[in-house]
């Protein structure tokens, strides 16, 4: 009875510590709030929630699903499946891009607005694209 009760304890104890390790601080919080009131619709409306992971000095650094390790075109075609992603020239697939665009360049904005703040640095959201299917590459 007393190990099974020391196996729950371990167990409360290393998700706790899990949660308190991810846990953005609380200015990271108060950015991502920013951005989520301030938001016009079409960021408002966009499948992918930016957030911002961390701060460090004036530093934001802002979630995006892709860069030059994992194109674009990988992850709308989680968002946008019935988009040939695979065909660069397909006009879908380049009002998608260019949306994708739109909506991380007004996330960026609303973060550099906010007092602190002077650089947005990005940094790919390896959580939610591994939580897609989608492979990301090693760090």
């Amino acid at each position: 009875m007393k190990k099974q009760y020391w196996i729950i304890l371990v167990i409360v104890f290393l998700v706790g510590l899990d949660w308190y390790i991810r846990a953005p601080d609380g200015r990271s919080r108060q950015l991502t709030s920013a951005i989520e009131s301030q938001a016009g619709d079409e960021l408002k409306n966009y499948p992918y929630k930016f957030h911002v992971i961390k701060v460090v000095g004036e530093t934001a650094y802002l979630s995006t699903p892709r860069n030059v390790e994992v194109p674009a075109f990988r992850m709308l075609a989680v968002l946008y499946p019935k988009i040939n992603t695979r065909d660069a020239n397909d006009p879908a697939f380049i009002a998608e891009e260019q949306h994708l665009g739109r909506v991380q360049s007004e996330a960026r904005v609303i973060v550099l607005t906010q007092p602190g703040i002077k650089e947005v640095q990005w940094e790919l959201d390896r959580e939610w694209l591994a939580q897609h299917g989608i492979d990301v590459p090693a760090k």
